[in-house]
This record gives structure tokens, sequence and C-alpha cells, in this order.
């Protein structure tokens, strides 16, 4: 990963920040883009662009382009933005749908779109996603999220044609990964079946770099214990 760049959106967040840190233990620069105007603790090193709607696209762009400037050009794109909701269809609400939608599908559209030119004019570009299990056979409460993210699972697919030979484009499919939040949402689960934030993050690494050249269209587990 020596000298690649990389902009990592959701960047402030618990993953983002840990694909930030294997990024520069690797010789790798990072751009950390995120919604929150600002972060707390980030890696020493990373750049940070906050305050940045990616589901707009006048947004998304000038944030590309910014990090492309600061970083003398643009390697990978790790789309790691996103929410998630749950709640059944029948004592839910429509607007849930509509913001998973906004959350994950389309911030990860727009800032495949707005760095692609940057990735075209890379010796080898690279887009890394983070797409979800339980998109895969989604469970009860899960039809807006698991939607959303089957929405970046079939962009991944679509995109990796559309750019074959040119950038490779593929995904990262983890379970429920060891978060803060996600163990006060869940404080009577086996903590250690889950995935890490560093394990996903060395998948990610995995997908961007050299040694991944041959796999473009792919959708990678990377499930932990579970």
């Amino acid at each position: 990963m020596t000298s690649r760049t990389f902009a990592i959106t959701g960047g402030f967040g618990v993953l983002g920040q840990a694909v930030a840190r294997a990024v520069l233990a690797s010789g790798g620069q990072a751009a950390l883009i995120d919604f929150a105007p600002e972060g707390r603790g980030l890696p020493d090193g990373a750049i940070a662009i906050g305050g940045v709607d990616l589901s707009d696209e006048g947004q998304a762009k000038a944030a590309m382009d910014r990090a492309a400037e600061a970083l003398g050009g643009l390697d990978v794109l790790v789309n790691v933005a996103g929410g998630f909701t749950w709640q059944t269809l029948a004592d839910g609400d429509l607007a849930a749908w509509s913001r998973m939608f906004a959350l994950n599908t389309l911030t990860c559209a727009s800032a495949c779109r707005a760095a692609l030119p940057h990735l075209l004019a890379a010796r080898a570009g690279r887009i890394v996603s983070v797409g979800a299990g339980g998109a895969v056979k989604a469970a009860a409460g899960m039809g807006a999220y698991a939607a959303s993210k089957a929405g970046v699972h079939r962009l991944t697919e679509s995109l990796a044609e559309e750019l074959k030979g040119r950038v490779t484009v593929n995904a990262v499919l983890p379970s429920i990964i060891d978060t803060p939040t996600n163990r006060a949402d869940m404080p009577d689960a086996d903590f250690a079946a889950w995935v890490t934030p560093d394990e996903v993050a060395q998948a990610i690494l995995w997908l961007a770099s050299d040694a991944a050249s041959g796999v473009t269209g792919a959708l990678l587990p990377v499930s932990g214990r579970v």
C-alpha cells in the first residue's frame, strides 16, 4: 500500500477509522470524508473532510476533488458511509425506506461517480464498498436496510462490468461488526463471534491491493465467527 491514496467515506466512524489506521500502517495515505462536521480521535496523518452530504452530487464531487488535491490523486475509494434501521413493515413507516436508500445506496453511487475521474487516472484504480451479509437473506425487520444494501451489491456488480479492465469494483459483506453501538443494542449477544472492525479493514485492504488485481465484481463475505 506504500504511496497508495485512499478516500474513505464514513471515515469518522468506527469502521472508517479502522480502515484508515490499516491504510496508514501499510504506508498509504487516507482522506476521511464524513457527514459529521468534526471527527474525534481520528488517526494521526489522516486528512479529515467533514460536513459532506454524499447524497448530494455537488458536495460529493467537491469532497473527492479536495481529497485528490490533498493526496496528489486517488487510487482507492472505500465506501463505508451508511446507516441502519430495524422495523417491521406493518409497524414502521415508508420513510425508513427512503432514508435507507439515501444513506446506503445513493451515497455509494454518488461517491463512486464523483471519484471515478480520479480513479480512472490512477495506475490501478480500486473501489471497495461495504455491503451486508444481512442483505443476502433478510431477516424480519430488516427489509428497508437489506434492500438498500442489496442495492450496493447490485451496483458493485454492474459497475464492475462497466469498468472492467480499468478499475476493479468489489464489496465486503460483514456479518455483525463488533462496535460499541452494536454491543449496546445487543447486550446479551456473544461479542466474540462478531467480526471486528480491524478484520473487515484487512479484507478491504486486500481487495484494494495488487494481490487482488484479478478480482472484480466480487461480494466477499466477512462473517467472523457467526
